[in-house]
């Protein structure tokens, strides 16, 4: 039997802070993140070409990862009026920028799932979750590959 990686400290960090609340405090607490949501670096604003729609959020959500020196950063683009959707991705550009592209790759894809956001919201919701962390990784994969 083989046993799940361990998840990265920013991610674990943020997995424990939901977990120690309960289910509806864990959508106000994914609320307080969508507030935290950075803008985008000036440079990138106008360029809408270097961000991928994540197809499977209704919310028109971009997501575009890159790699400096290594290490991966994310970078998130999602409207105020989808705070759930914009939380979540506050919660990806918070817990994977800075850390190596290799374990980024290795985190779990139900990793909205371990968050106990599965019982606070809706399952499409979890499911463009999971889409934004998928392209994140495919991106990442694209990037690095020689």
């Amino acid at each position: 039997m083989t046993t799940a990686p361990a998840l990265p400290r920013s991610l674990a960090d943020i997995r424990e802070e939901f977990l120690s609340v309960g289910t509806r405090d864990r959508l106000l607490l994914l609320l307080d993140y969508a507030g935290e949501l950075p803008p985008l670096p000036p440079e990138l604003a106008d360029r809408p070409d270097l961000f991928e729609r994540v197809t499977e959020c209704q919310a028109p959500v971009f997501v575009s990862a890159e790699i400096h020196d290594g290490l991966v950063r994310v970078i998130a683009q999602a409207p105020e009026e989808a705070p759930t959707t914009r939380g979540f991705a506050s919660v990806l550009v918070h817990g994977l920028s800075g850390l190596p592209v290799d374990q980024v790759l290795a985190v779990p894809d139900d990793y909205p799932k371990m968050l106990g956001l599965d019982e606070a919201v809706s399952p499409l919701r979890v499911r463009g979750m999971g889409g934004l962390l998928a392209r994140i990784k495919r991106q990442l994969r694209a990037r690095s590959a020689v």
